[in-house]
């Protein structure tokens, strides 16, 4: 059976008041913003967005505007993580192209102001979905939300980068060798138990890189609880979370965007709810051959090599991105209440990518 949506759509959606650890100067915040910011009006209040787990975001609500602020979180940090500065800039980029990211207001560099570095953006007002299956939706409904968020990240994938001024966003080429090592430098620093498959990824992913065919802004984490939708059409008003925004492999991006079709039911995707065992046809939503030939067409691929490698590879960096948050609540910097919860996840997610991994021809 596919995972249940209802759970985690209770769970994570909306606001709460400021958790404890997240706190910050509200009044000091209001005098920051109240001059850099056109039209904006006082008093200002805060609430604390319940989903997401690395960069606390926050409801900024003042008399006529709502805003979005995105912070660091407070602590110790891992290298390179929690690039609140890189996802300002490369949405700043695309919000005039057209492209669904909300309106950058303002980055702060100034960590006195509310503890460390943050911006505000426009607060897009339309649907989170957190989980796949969209339940109140009609299999029309489901069919072309589902073509909307393909053609949205083939877009993505066919601007040209270094025209809007992101040429020095990543290193072209050789992204996924790069990812392995990043994330295997950051499971090392965040392990908490022995995984052997793990080790086996970390040993085998690197020595059979495919070769980058192209390169391409890539999102990161693109997916349905990423993206805000029309209040009532199937339009994608916004895509969020761009903190592991970089340019890269356009098919490491689609590929781990395909991670719901094959990631094993019972909830230990981190996040990444599962479509296995949902009858796709009764709901309307896509298989995931037809969801690829779709993207293939779109972005002009005749093919796509590799699926099985670039599968092992994404549970790997899911792996190693999940355990990077167990770190942070060991270390009492993780951002959401249910974060611990990753932490039995990263072994069959390893398992998963290991299950991949051989598929792709690694020894048995």
């Amino acid at each position: 059976m596919a995972e249940a949506a209802d759970d985690r759509q209770e769970k994570f959606s909306g606001t709460k008041d400021v958790v404890a650890a997240h706190r910050f100067d509200v009044a000091r915040l209001e005098a920051y913003l109240a001059p850099r910011i056109e039209g904006f009006r006082t008093p200002l209040a805060v609430r604390q967005f319940r989903g997401g787990q690395s960069n606390p975001t926050y409801q900024l609500i003042t008399p006529n505007r709502n805003y979005v602020l995105r912070r660091k979180p407070p602590g110790r940090l891992l290298a390179s993580a929690h690039a609140v500065d890189r996802e300002y800039r490369v949405i700043s980029a695309l919000h005039p192209t057209g492209f669904p990211v909300p309106k950058p207001w303002l980055f702060c560099a100034d960590e006195s102001v509310v503890g460390t570095v943050f911006y505000v953006m426009e607060c897009v007002e339309g649907r989170i979905y957190w989980g796949p299956t969209l339940p109140d939706q009609t299999p029309k409904q489901r069919s072309q939300i589902y073509d909307a968020m393909n053609e949205t990240l083939a877009r993505l994938h066919g601007l040209d980068y270094a025209a809007l001024g992101l040429g020095d966003f990543g290193k072209p080429g050789n992204y996924v060798g790069r990812q392995i090592a990043r994330w295997t430098k950051q499971y090392l620093a965040s392990a908490t138990e022995d995984i052997a498959e793990m080790d086996k990824l970390i040993e085998w992913l690197p020595a059979h890189l495919p070769a980058d065919e192209r390169s391409s802004i890539v999102h990161g984490d693109y997916r349905l609880d990423n993206m805000i939708l029309h209040p009532s059409e199937p339009k994608v008003l916004a895509v969020l979370d761009w903190e592991l925004c970089t340019i890269g492999d356009p098919m490491a991006d689609f590929t781990y965007h395909l991670m719901p079709w094959i990631m094993p039911a019972g909830g230990t995707g981190g996040g990444t709810a599962s479509l296995l065992g949902a009858d796709l046809t009764a709901l309307g939503i896509p298989t995931m051959d037809a969801y690829t030939e779709a993207y293939c067409r779109r972005t002009g691929r005749a093919t796509t090599p590799d699926m099985d490698y670039y599968a092992a590879y994404n549970f790997f960096r899911l792996a190693g991105i999940l355990q990077g948050i167990v770190g942070r609540v060991r270390d009492g910097t993780a951002a959401n209440a249910n974060a611990a919860q990753n932490a039995a996840a990263v072994r069959p997610l390893a398992e998963r990518g290991w299950h991949f991994a051989k598929r792709a021809g690694a020894p048995v």
